[in-house]
């Protein structure tokens, strides 16, 4: 399973269609995945497993969200006023 996940990593162009976001409108999708990359990124840390099964997650959210709303999320982060549950 690691070296489907490894090769699909490898092969990435752009975010892939998913049924949960038909819509032109991909702004739920951006943050969707953001949320689960870093709840899969504090899991895995949590497990002490590999954190290279998480990079799906951070490779389709930055294929999709504008640069700057991810440098204020991560801002946000550091300064504990994040709304999302992470």
């Amino acid at each position: 399973m690691a070296e489907d996940i490894e090769t699909k990593i490898k092969n990435y162009k752009t975010a892939p269609f998913d049924s949960h976001f038909p819509n032109q409108n991909q702004t739920r999708n951006c943050w969707q995945n953001y949320l689960d990359f870093h709840r899969c990124q504090k899991a895995m840390t949590a497990k002490g497993g590999a954190i290279s099964v998480c990079e799906w997650y951070q490779c389709v959210y930055q294929s999709l969200c504008p640069t700057s709303w991810v440098i204020d999320w991560e801002d946000q982060q550091a300064e504990s006023t994040f709304p999302g549950k992470i």
